[in-house]
């Protein structure tokens, strides 16, 4: 039997978008992630240091597939951060979809929409907090 290997986490996302400028503006400016390496006008990748985004831009409408990604999360390492977050995002005219919540299990999380209709979710969850 083949032993499984080790894995450091989720750590890359790829998104297909329809509102390509528009969404890599939001992840950029709004996100504040940071462009790692743009090979060319339809594709980028980002990165907050610890993870990869890429989008991808769709060109051809009849050729998407309609696959949708459930959400995307952004780990937080202490709940304040949450509630810091959904000031700064609500402050910035995003839509979100209701005000930070605690979890049974500890973790502290909000959810809002992107600009191509994808959900963010930011949460702090004590297992993969840094501290």
């Amino acid at each position: 039997m083949i032993a499984r290997p080790p894995m450091a986490g989720l750590r890359h996302v790829a998104l297909s978008a329809r509102r390509f400028d528009e969404t890599f503006a939001f992840y950029r400016d709004i996100m504040g992630l940071r462009v790692e390496w743009q090979p060319d006008a339809d594709n980028v990748y980002l990165t907050s240091g610890a993870d990869n985004l890429a989008i991808h831009r769709v060109h051809d409408a009849a050729a998407d597939d309609g696959q949708r990604l459930d959400h995307i999360g952004f780990l937080m390492d202490d709940p304040a951060d949450v509630d810091g977050w959904y000031a700064y995002l609500t402050a910035h005219g995003v839509h979100v979809d209701a005000a930070p919540r605690n979890h049974r299990d500890g973790a502290r999380s909000f959810y809002f929409t992107d600009p191509e209709g994808g959900t963010v979710q930011i949460i702090y969850h004590p297992p993969l907090a840094r501290r």
